[in-house]
């Protein structure tokens, strides 16, 4: 069993139907990171250079392009610079460099598959909400992904790609978060997976079950 199809549907995560204040017994203290702005941005990038590391050993030049997409979602932020805006309390414009992980496929001159890392820098200059002054500071943190379904080889273990980048920025702090709360979940045991071969094989009658014919003996005349 699971959250998915566990019928204790008062203990489990899962949309709220009726009152939703029904069942709430308590309220209870979390430490969480608070997100206090966020924004995104889509970008479809061309010609972008990308050379790679940590390289299959043993291939042969020239390799061939096959797909490119980022290896983590977390990306790092880099060359951070955070500038309060005088006339706009709690917002400030945020400059900094932003780092995905990538892994690239290719295959080399006989054919064989290989792969290699990279990192592809992004540059932002946004505006974004930020916490008023406090003893816990606030961090700038990235979530992001590629996708490159096209590339062309350049040379070494450089190659040029096209790439549909989506990088979400946000203003993130640790906190003690004060929420009302249902109790505890109910952790359902496990439904372990079974292959059931012979299932198919089981589940058939024993004879053939003709839908509307009665059943009768090979020599009976047809009436």
């Amino acid at each position: 069993m699971s959250f998915s199809n566990n019928c204790k549907s008062d203990k489990i995560p899962g949309p709220i139907r009726g009152n939703a204040a029904a069942g709430l017994c308590e309220k209870v203290c979390i430490q969480v990171d608070k997100v206090f702005d966020a924004c995104m941005r889509r970008d479809d990038l061309t010609d972008l250079s990308v050379t790679m590391t940590d390289v299959t050993p043993g291939l042969t030049e020239p390799y061939r392009f096959v797909s490119a997409r980022s290896s983590s979602t977390q990306a790092t932020v880099s060359d951070l610079v955070v500038t309060e805006l005088p006339d706009a309390p709690c917002y400030a414009r945020v400059v900094c460099t932003i780092n995905v992980p990538v892994q690239v496929v290719f295959t080399d001159a006989y054919g064989v598959t290989g792969t290699g890392n990279a990192t592809i820098s992004l540059a932002r200059d946004v505006i974004m909400h930020v916490s008023a002054p406090s003893v816990i500071p606030y961090s700038i943190q990235c979530t992001a992904g590629l996708v490159s379904p096209k590339g062309v080889y350049v040379s070494g273990n450089s190659f040029s790609i096209t790439a549909c980048v989506t990088t979400i920025l946000k203003v993130t702090m640790p906190v003690e978060l004060l929420v009302p709360a249902y109790g505890y979940c109910y952790i359902p045991p496990c439904r372990e997976y079974t292959e059931q071969v012979c299932g198919g094989v089981s589940d058939l009658p024993l004879y053939p079950q003709e839908s509307g014919i009665e059943p009768r003996c090979p020599n009976q005349p047809r009436g």
